[in-house]
């Protein structure tokens, strides 16, 4: 049944492919031949995993959790495929690092061949991954394929959805899906529109558009929003980012219900758009006394559009922000672990789950003096179980594990050691800044192919934040 499955999301992946297929021919451009060949053997290996028949359709949680998991790894197989047959071809480990990237949303890329040489057919390729790696491809599928509702539906979506608890605005999973990714599309849309009135072209307002909703943080330019020196598309860009940085669910009551007293009273949004005041004035006040910025505007606009980037793991760099000083940085492992909030498109640990902990730590002070004394950690005035507190705090710890384990993983292959920390916890954060930025390392493309897979594994990890790929690794899950 899970291989059946996989054979029918492996031709949906191929019908995608005629997207960059299409944009090859447009610009005239070999590679079309590479997505042609991609297209037809995605397409053929997924009905022949469709013709193996099936004796039942039941999915458990067993299931659900294998069938989430191997989604992603069996999309960056054959996703990486045109990479490794291009006009520009990288090796196997480059090649799947990007696809992993891209589906994963983190925006990291391995590739040393300048932007400027690349086939706009592999551009659009790389932005359209990070694009359905967004609102998720769990998701997209129980949108368009409804029968899914009923095998495991709600397992799987639970197991690709980011946050604790999950929503459900409509009364089946499929109209939840089909809500979410209406709303995901109609904000692409309206960002393409509204970037293409600026100077970008069509196919550059597309590609960042892709890159901006997904908070993946792609660009077809080599100097990323900054190549195009306009405040209007940092402006717009900024905005887009913040709200692709919030629950897409609250985003529809808010909009589509007119639910504004819920979006102005939601415990999350205060501490997001706390977060993101406070850091954009230490990042302002950090960058005026180290790097002495002349003009006070562009500094505390260029701070509030990187925090934004950063916090949202879209990974955009403000002009001026090409290489950090040690206090910025500190502030950006800070915000990076942090992430957007729950149930929106941003990577790391999320703001509800830091909430969370800094409430129960608050009570557990509290019962150092009255230790008689109950209290619960509460969210919008309700009380959360204690099974969620104690899924979020397990979260947090594993969490931590897995940025240490990385960067010691990386440090025994020869990377300096900040720079084996901050890539262990940007991948694990989906936020992609390649340690050069540190000042200390290089970028991505210069480390070994070993590095490469640890990295790729700690993209896919933080994507379905931990445990549906933790759990394929306990004895008890196979039993």
């Amino acid at each position: 049944m899970l291989v059946n499955t996989i054979g029918g999301l492996l031709i949906l992946e191929a019908v995608f492919m005629v997207i960059p297929l299409v944009t090859a021919l447009i610009y005239e451009e070999k590679d079309w031949e590479a997505f042609a060949f991609t297209a037809a053997f995605t397409a053929l290996s997924g009905i022949l995993m469709r013709r193996i028949p099936v004796r039942s359709n039941r999915m458990g949680k067993r299931e659900g959790f294998i069938l989430t998991a191997s989604v992603w790894i069996f999309f960056s197989l054959f996703g990486m495929i045109p990479f490794i047959i291009s006009n520009t071809p990288v090796s196997i480990s480059s090649a799947f690092f990007e696809a992993m990237s891209g589906f994963t949303t983190t925006g990291a890329t391995s590739v040393t061949i300048p932007i400027t040489e690349l086939s706009h057919g592999i551009i659009i390729w790389q932005a359209l991954m990070q694009w359905l790696g967004g609102m998720g491809i769990i998701i997209f599928t129980l949108a368009v394929v409804p029968a899914l509702n009923n095998s495991g539906g709600m397992l799987m979506f639970n197991a690709e959805a980011t946050g604790v608890i999950h929503d459900k605005i409509r009364p089946r999973i499929s109209q939840t899906a089909m809500t979410l990714w209406g709303m995901y599309l109609m904000l692409t849309i309206i960002l393409i529109l509204l970037l293409w009135i600026g100077p970008m072209d069509l196919f550059d307002s597309i590609c960042h558009a892709f890159g901006t909703i997904s908070t993946g943080g792609y660009s077809s330019k080599a100097q990323s929003v900054a190549e195009f020196g306009s405040t209007y598309v940092l402006i717009v860009i900024c905005i887009f980012m913040f709200l692709s940085g919030i629950n897409f669910a609250l985003l529809y009551k808010t909009i589509f219900l007119q639910n504004w007293q819920r979006f102005r009273n939601d415990d999350v949004i205060k501490a997001y758009i706390g977060i993101i005041v406070v850091f954009s004035i230490l990042f302002a006040v950090g960058q005026l006394i180290r790097t002495g910025y002349t003009s006070f505007t562009d500094i505390a606009f260029y701070s509030v559009f990187q925090v934004v980037s950063t916090l949202t793991s879209t990974g955009y760099l403000a002009p001026g922000f090409f290489m950090w000083e040690p206090f910025i940085l500190a502030l950006v492992f800070v915000m990076m672990f942090c992430g957007g909030c729950a149930g929106s498109t941003s990577g790391g640990a999320k703001i509800d789950r830091v909430i969370y902990l800094k409430r129960f730590i608050d009570n557990e002070l509290h019962h150092c003096i009255h230790p008689n004394s109950v209290l619960s950690v509460r969210y919008n005035g309700k009380i959360v179980s204690q099974d969620i507190v104690r899924k979020t705090i397990a979260f947090l710890c594993i969490f931590m594990i897995l940025v240490v384990s990385g960067g010691i993983a990386l440090s025994f292959l020869g990377l300096p050691p900040v720079d084996s920390f901050f890539s262990s916890l940007s991948c694990l954060c989906n936020t992609g800044f390649g340690a050069s930025i540190t000042g200390y390392g290089d970028d991505f493309a210069t480390m070994p192919d070993l590095a490469k897979w640890i990295m790729s594994f700690l993209m896919l990890i933080g994507r379905l934040e931990i445990y549906t790929v933790l759990l394929l690794f306990t004895p008890s899950f196979w039993k």
